[in-house]
């Protein structure tokens, strides 16, 4: 598995929006309102995803001062393989909500699309929590490099 690239989450970002964005523009009157409840719910699988990534970075490198027990492979990779998922999925639906936003910015004088606004521009801020947390989360599960390893690597490229 290859680490995720933040240009890749980006355009996980911006294609959903541009896509939600046009079919809003036609299809907004038909949709129920938007649920807020979304918000709360990414939030907390951030606050999540950021607990056990920092656990897992101080376990991975055995932090002096941490009476920790090292991370099982499998946990690292799996635990990695959440983070990955996790940042897609969210980026997808951070596009998703931020489109939701976009299209309604104009027609915040009514008072069904300014609730939908909010609640779609609280839910895209959530996702990109969600975002940062899960590319964390992935990051910490990375395996450090030897510290001999590096110092060789380095005085080779300069001969």
């Amino acid at each position: 598995m290859r680490p995720s690239r933040p240009g890749v989450l980006a355009i996980l970002v911006i294609v959903p929006a541009a896509i939600t964005w046009v079919v809003l523009r036609a299809a907004y009157l038909s949709l129920p309102p938007l649920p807020w409840t979304a918000v709360p719910t990414l939030l907390l699988l951030a606050l999540g995803e950021g607990f056990t990534g920092v656990n897992l970075f101080r376990r991975i490198r055995r932090k002096p001062g941490s009476d920790l027990k090292p991370v099982e492979p499998i946990v690292a990779a799996r635990m990695a393989a959440l983070g990955k998922a996790s940042a897609h999925a969210a980026a997808v639906l951070g596009g998703i909500f931020g489109g939701f936003a976009l299209s309604l910015g104009d027609n915040l004088d009514k008072s069904t699309p300014r609730q939908d606004f909010f609640v779609s521009g609280g839910t895209f801020l959530a996702a990109l929590v969600l975002v940062g947390a899960a590319y964390f989360l992935e990051y910490a599960c990375r395996v450090p490099k030897d510290p001999d390893e590096e110092h060789r690597h380095r005085g080779a490229s300069r001969a």
